[in-house]
C-alpha cells in the first residue's frame, strides 16, 4: 500500500513540475525475471523510472542512503535494498538472484554512482556479471532530464537483450566483464543520443 501511495505522490510531482515523455513501454516485458539498467544522471532516478514503470521495481541503492532514517524507511518501502559499494558486497548480489528467481524486476545503476554525462571510468564489472549469470532479459532504460524545475524529461525503455557467455560454465576474467558492462552502458546511452 505505501508502494501505490508514493507511487501516486511522485506521479503527482513529475506531472504537475516537469513535462515528462515516456517512449518504448512496449518493450517492458509484462511479466518474469527483469534487469533494468539505467542511466543516473540524478538523484531522483530511481522515483521516476518506478513512477512510469509498470511494474514495480527493487532497486539497488547505495548503503549510505538507509542510514538515514526516514529516506531508509521510504526507499525500503519502495523495494529498495542496500548494496555497500566498492566492497564486493555479496548478500546485494544474493538479493538480485533472489528477487530473479521470483520473477520480480530489479533495478541498477551500472555505473554505480550519479554520472551526469557518459563516463566510462565509472562502470562495474558487477552489471554484466549478473547479467551473465542470471539469464535474466536485460531492459536498457535511457534517462535525460537537468533540476530545473518545470524542465523536459525523457525517459526511454529499449528492447530487452540476453547477455550469454561465449562459452557456458567458464570463468570470465574481469576486463571481460567490464567490456560487457560498457556494451550495456553504450546501449542505453544509445537510446538517448549519447
Amino acid at each position: 500500500m505505501l508502494y501505490s501511495i508514493g507511487k501516486f505522490i511522485f506521479y503527482l510531482y513529475f506531472m504537475i513540475f516537469r513535462r515528462v515523455k515516456v517512449e518504448g513501454k512496449e518493450n517492458i516485458p509484462k511479466k518474469g525475471p527483469v534487469l533494468l539498467y539505467a542511466n543516473h544522471p540524478s538523484a531522483w532516478d530511481m522515483f521516476l523510472i518506478g513512477v512510469f514503470m509498470p511494474r514495480r521495481i527493487h532497486f539497488m541503492a547505495k548503503s549510505e542512503l538507509f542510514r538515514n532514517p526516514i529516506l531508509g524507511f521510504l526507499i525500503k518501502s519502495l523495494g529498495a535494498f542496500p548494496v555497500s559499494r566498492g566492497k564486493g558486497d555479496v548478500s546485494s548480489v544474493r538479493t538480485v538472484f533472489k528477487l530473479l528467481e521470483e520473477g520480480k524486476v530489479v533495478g541498477i545503476f551500472p555505473e554505480g554512482t550519479r554520472t551526469p554525462k557518459k563516463d566510462p571510468s565509472k562502470r562495474k564489472a558487477g552489471a554484466a556479471m549478473m547479467a551473465l549469470y542470471s539469464k535474466a532479459p536485460v531492459l536498457p532504460v535511457g534517462v535525460v532530464w537537468n533540476n530545473k524545475i518545470f524542465s523536459k524529461v525523457r525517459i526511454v525503455f529499449g528492447e530487452p537483450f540476453l547477455m550469454l557467455p561465449k562459452e557456458e560454465g567458464k570463468h570470465i576474467p574481469k576486463e571481460e566483464l567490464i567490456q560487457l558492462t560498457d556494451q550495456i552502458i553504450n546501449k542505453i546511452y544509445a537510446l538517448i543520443g549519447q
